[in-house]
């Protein structure tokens, strides 16, 4: 189907569009256009400009709106299933309850767009800038957003389960309640983003930076955060268990009451951090660093702390029944009332710089 000027009275040409203007074909001057529940099956209006048009609940599956400007469109609950909007400019367009699964979005312009409720389910969108759009509810299971912009994104429960964001830019978006579980975050900027209650369940997050992202009581069963960095984030109450978190940066992290148990966190910086109550259960710190680190009252009964470094930390009331620390730096670590039961402490650093000798530990540490 081809629609020429004659059909289709189009929007005033008043907004700047992209730098190849010249492409852009001006399909009418008319000061209001309505195209709300028009069938537009298979169109193409590839280049044109339809700013401010109301297209409320119109049918443009598989229509051709590469480098289309569509800013200011109302595109509420309009069906663009397959549509080819590559390259588009929809800057604060109306796309709330769209249709957009398996749409092109690659390169396209969607900042501040009205996306809250959209289905964008294997959609494209490698490439496009999302920055401050609003999101809440869409559903983006298995899209593509390789290097995509979500800057200061609202993105509240959204789904997002299976989907690729690898090298993605989420600074500052707002990720509450949001389900990326399974999803492909690696290398991915996560600073200062919220991800409270947010469910990551076996995501990939390696070498991401979550610098100061607030992530309590979310939910990282089995993530892959190898090389991740998690300076000052939130992780109170987080699931963290079985979590792949080697050589993973998290100073002055706070995972207090965070569940750590069976983690893998060989070579980790952990200078600083708060783990008080944290449980730690055949969680690998071997050869991590712990210095400074709050871990009073913990849960670390059979962890692996072979070769860690534990000088300053407080352990006050920690549980390291049976736990190996083979060679583990506890040089002024405070272990009043550590439970040592069991402990494995061959040529560890005690408190007082002595090393202990024998292969079983201590009962209770008293000093």
């Amino acid at each position: 189907m081809q629609i020429i000027s004659a059909d289709i009275p189009a929007a005033a040409h008043h907004l700047s569009p992209p730098e190849n203007s010249g492409e852009f074909a001006d399909l009418n001057r008319a000061d209001q256009t309505c195209l709300s529940g028009a069938d537009l099956r298979g169109v193409n209006l590839s280049h044109s400009n339809l700013h401010g048009v109301d297209m409320v609940a119109a049918d443009l599956r598989q229509a051709d709106l590469r480098g289309t400007i569509l800013s200011g469109v109302l595109l509420q609950k309009a069906n663009l299933a397959g549509a080819n909007l590559a390259g588009a400019y929809l800057f604060k367009t109306n796309l709330r309850s769209a249709d957009l699964q398996g749409a092109n979005l690659r390169q396209a312009n969607l900042g501040k767009a009205d996306l809250s409720g959209a289905t964008l389910r294997g959609a494209v969108l490698v490439g496009a800038n999302l920055t401050e759009a609003f999101l809440f509810g869409a559903d983006l299971h298995g899209a593509l957003l390789r290097r995509a912009s979500l800057r200061g994104a609202g993105l509240g429960g959204v789904q997002l389960s299976g989907a690729v964001l690898l090298a993605a830019d989420l600074d500052c978006a707002g990720l509450a309640g949001a389900n990326l579980s399974h999803a492909n975050l690696n290398g991915a900027n996560l600073r200062r983003a919220n991800l409270y209650g947010a469910n990551l369940n076996e995501a990939r997050l390696a070498g991401a930076d979550l610098t100061g992202a607030s992530l309590d009581g979310a939910c990282l069963f089995k993530a892959d955060l190898r090389g991740a960095i998690l300076c000052g984030t939130i992780l109170d109450g987080t699931n963290l268990s079985g979590a792949s978190l080697e050589h993973a940066d998290l100073e002055g992290a706070r995972l207090r009451s965070a569940n750590l148990n069976g983690a893998d966190l060989s070579c980790a910086c952990l200078r600083n951090a708060r783990l008080e109550h944290a449980r730690l259960q055949m969680a690998s710190l071997g050869s991590s660093t712990l210095c400074g680190a709050d871990l009073s009252s913990a849960d670390a009964r059979l962890a692996d702390l072979t070769g860690a470094d534990l000088a300053g930390a407080c352990l006050q009331g920690t549980n390291l029944e049976e736990a190996i620390l083979h060679g583990t730096n506890l040089y002024e670590a405070n272990l009043m009332g550590a439970s040592l039961k069991g402990a494995q402490l061959t040529n560890a650093v005690l408190p007082n710089g002595k090393k202990k000798r024998r292969f079983t530990g201590l009962k209770r540490y008293t000093g």
